[in-house]
């Protein structure tokens, strides 16, 4: 669906609206800011129902006539955020069964303008979240002269469940069949399919590590941005545990043609009590991305370090992620109250040692045994395996390795939201990429007043990416600081207190 200021802007624009004929037919968008053109709702492959809830995803259906493009398409079934989340990351919900559908923002819908592309992938564990967030409004790419194009996937036990009779990592297939749309018809809508840069942020930065390692997707992207997510694969008996507890629930088989069966309110009711079981940073079984001989061979970090030797990689994270995960729910508190018990907790947990908890406490003098604790299972989750990434070796150091000979950019994100408690967290960064903060959900996380200027600098250098694979600040040398964004002459020093959430 189109956000009430994207209606009120259609409402009030005259003249054509923008056409563009697609592989499968013509789709009618919307003028949106400044000139630019915005195209919703693109079916990329068929609707996954029927005998295709479960299956690799099917070309659309062409359509004769001119298709509106005017609205948000059906966004992927899935449950709703908990509570105290729900407050925070805004998660649209829209009916319909043709949910695998993409979104294009173009300064110039027309062949021939040769624009570099860049496409997003959302967040959400990879079991929530849409292309429909309003802080995921493209129009400020286009804007600055990139084709920004926006994907919805197949999410939770649809997209990741494993069973003995289905394709594993559906999800991924759908990521990848959009980038195959991606590079059969954007050059229509002014994009150039040989200069596209994937991003996402979280489970969207685990799945563009996870693109960089499918032999699948070779070749349908030439840069990458991983936003507080690295690759990473699960045993696949994590995967499982998780569609027995649902099939347990629903007194049904194991089985992808089982689970087809039950009516999908059914489905998710049972996948939402399973969940309520699962962390994303204390681990146990969860739904997501498994090593596959079809689709993920090996470990997803290797085989992303030797796929990425030719390709820029912008990469990075947060100050303080994980505040997130803990803050909304009273864990914060309660990890203080424990005080070094969290701290061995959390050591014991991210398989870290004595002399990296000394390190942390003098990086780090003043912050309590939550925030220790959360920084060292930050580092092992995301920090950790994305400076690997950035390294550009992986466990191969022999003559066989395949070294890096592209630039790494690393940056942390240190600026804290005004929301109390919730300090530079997990997500806040994006509307400032997106450069959206004017949007009103942005101020969930962000709060009100935040920094314009900050907004302006980062979505430029994600520009600045896109367009020359350079955002803007020397590569990253193995060894220094980050680049920081919002906090000057922050690194190293222990993260801004916020006062806790009430």
């Amino acid at each position: 669906m189109s956000t009430a200021a994207d209606e009120a802007q259609d409402r009030t624009r005259s003249g054509p609206r923008p056409r563009v004929r697609t592989a499968y037919g013509t789709v009618e968008g919307r003028t949106g800011r400044a000139g630019t053109a915005v195209f919703r709702g693109i079916p990329y492959a068929a609707p996954p129902v029927g005998a295709l809830r479960f299956a690799a995803p099917a070309p659309p259906e062409p359509w004769d006539g001119v298709r509106d493009a005017g609205a948000y398409g059906p966004t992927a079934p899935k449950v709703p955020y908990p509570d105290e989340f729900a407050a925070l990351l805004p998660d649209p919900e829209i009916p319909g069964e043709d949910c695998l559908n993409l979104n294009v923002w173009t300064p110039a819908p027309e062949s021939g303008a040769r624009l570099p592309v860049m496409v997003w992938i959302h967040g959400g564990a990879l079991t929530r979240g849409s292309s429909a967030v309003p802080v995921y409004d493209g129009g400020s790419f286009a804007r600055d002269g990139v084709v920004l194009v926006s994907v919805n996937y197949r999410l939770g036990v649809l997209g990741y469940g494993l069973f003995p009779d289905a394709p594993a990592n559906r999800g991924l297939l759908d990521q990848i069949a959009a980038l195959t749309w991606v590079r059969e018809n954007i050059e229509a809508f002014g994009g150039d399919p040989g200069r596209v840069t994937v991003f996402g942020e979280s489970a969207g930065a685990i799945s563009v590590g996870a693109l960089l390692a499918a032999p699948r997707a070779a070749g349908l992207f030439h840069r990458a941005v991983l936003q507080s997510g690295a690759p990473e694969a699960l045993a696949r008996e994590k995967v499982r545990t998780m569609v027995r507890r649902m099939a347990a629930l629903l007194k049904v088989d194991a089985t992808a043609g089982a689970f087809a069966a039950v009516a999908l309110p059914d489905l998710l009711a049972a996948q939402s009590a399973v969940l309520r079981r699962s962390s994303p940073l204390l681990g146990g079984p969860a739904f997501g991305l498994v090593a596959d001989p079809d689709t993920l061979p090996g470990d997803p970090l290797e085989a992303a370090v030797r796929a990425a030797g030719e390709m820029p990689l912008l990469m990075g994270w947060t100050a303080e992620e994980y505040r997130l995960w803990l803050a909304p729910t009273g864990a914060m508190r309660f990890l203080d109250r424990l005080g070094p018990l969290a701290v061995s907790l959390g050591r014991i947990r991210s398989g870290k040692d004595q002399a990296a908890v000394r390190a942390l406490r003098a990086e780090r003098p003043a912050a309590g045994p939550a925030d220790l604790a959360g920084h060292l299972l930050t580092d092992r989750l995301l920090r950790d395996p994305l400076r690997k990434l950035a390294a550009g070796h992986g466990e191969d150091h022999g003559e066989g390795a395949q070294r890096r000979t592209a630039p790494r950019f690393v940056y942390e994100f240190a600026w804290p939201s005004g929301v109390p408690g919730l300090g530079s967290c997990h997500a806040l960064e994006l509307g400032f990429v997106f450069d959206t903060l004017a949007v009103p959900e942005a101020a969930w996380l962000a709060g009100p007043d935040a920094p314009q200027e900050l907004a302006g600098e980062m979505h430029a250098a994600w520009v600045r990416f896109a367009v020359a694979g350079d955002p803007g600040w020397a590569p990253w040398n193995g060894d220094g600081p980050p680049k920081v964004f919002g906090g000057p002459g922050r690194e190293g020093r222990g993260p801004a207190t916020p006062p806790a959430l009430p």
